[in-house]
């Protein structure tokens, strides 16, 4: 029976494990024949070049002027030598879409003041694609060339909350297609407000200022760090407060390796973006004591002020006490 019980057990285990290595196993967000339509576009479709897209078509003028000034649309020419992107790139092949379009019914279409409109129905319906689906789009081009910081997008945190590169990228908006370092903290805001909340607190990095940005400390394609910094924290920290870094003969302890022990990253109500007030703060890990009595009231009660007004170098000092043991006070 012990031995029965034992197999019983065993195999068990081993079915409990094979369930688990199921559960984590990838899969794609939807069947992947039709997720290979989704944005590859129509197979019954051939690709007919941006002139006979666009021949028709002027409302999208603009569009086309500032996807030519792009850094994608430099790619049009042939003689780049780089691979070709044009409108067909993202939207599919669009042979089906121009169908029956001839300079004949443009013509006809001009005298009626009308402008002649494609079939959009048959391109890539970008609006409704998962945002997997839509990123994937912008990756066949750019997990291949040398923006490795996007080489780990699918792993990285907002790929993984259904953020697309288009949330961020507005293909259209105009011929820079990378978003400024003024425009990322507004940007950001969109699905961060509680961080907007943050900055504005009487004590914050300088972000509304302009002075200071989201991706001076945040890489937002990475994947590997916590709250994809772009370092470790301390290294994060001491890139701006390198009077901080160290090493010191007299260190604060671990406190030394992370700043957000004591600090708070964005906004607080405390200045210098402590977690709490002074001496509240450093009681959660020291002792009070008294100071100097100068009546009989003060001897009988424990007073307490700011330690920093003793204690000025308390993220750590070369220079010992007069005790010589290092109080960080000089």
């Amino acid at each position: 029976m012990q031995y029965k019980g034992w197999i019983l057990g065993l195999i068990s285990a081993i079915l409990i494990f094979t369930g688990c290595e199921a559960l984590k196993a990838s899969r794609p967000v939807i069947p992947i024949n039709e997720y290979e339509r989704l944005i590859a576009g129509r197979i019954d479709a051939q690709y007919v070049g941006i002139d006979r897209c666009l021949s028709a078509c002027h409302s999208h003028d603009k569009i086309r002027r500032d996807f030519e000034a792009s850094t994608m649309g430099a790619q049009l020419s042939r003689k780049s030598g780089m691979p070709v992107v044009d409108c067909e790139s993202c939207h599919g092949p669009g042979s089906l879409a121009i169908e029956g379009i001839t300079p004949e019914k443009v013509e006809e279409d001009k005298n009626k003041g009308i402008e002649t409109k494609c079939n959009y129905e048959t391109l890539i319906d970008l609006k409704k694609l998962p945002p997997q689906a839509l990123s994937l789009i912008c990756l066949k081009c750019h997990t291949a060339n040398a923006t490795f910081n996007l080489h780990q997008w699918n792993s990285s945190q907002h790929a993984i909350n259904d953020v697309s590169c288009s949330d961020c990228h507005r293909i259209h908006a105009g011929p820079d297609l990378i978003v400024s370092p003024k425009e990322t903290a507004q940007m950001c805001y969109r699905c961060h407000s509680n961080i907007r909340a943050e900055f504005a607190l009487p004590s914050h990095h300088p972000v509304p200022e302009l002075r200071v940005f989201c991706t001076d400390c945040h890489n937002s394609h990475g994947d590997v760090p916590e709250k994809l910094l772009r370092k470790g924290v301390k290294e994060q920290c001491t890139q701006c407060h390198a009077d901080k870094e160290g090493p010191f003969v007299y260190e604060h302890a671990d406190l030394m390796d992370n700043c957000l022990n004591c600090h708070l990253q964005h906004g607080s109500v405390n200045n210098n973006l402590l977690q709490a007030r002074e001496p509240f703060l450093c009681l959660q890990c020291h002792e009070g004591h008294r100071l100097s009595p100068t009546s009989d009231m003060e001897r009988k009660v424990t007073l307490y002020g700011r330690c920093t007004d003793c204690h000025p170098r308390i993220h750590g000092t070369d220079i010992p006490s007069q005790s010589g043991k290092g109080r960080f006070v000089q």
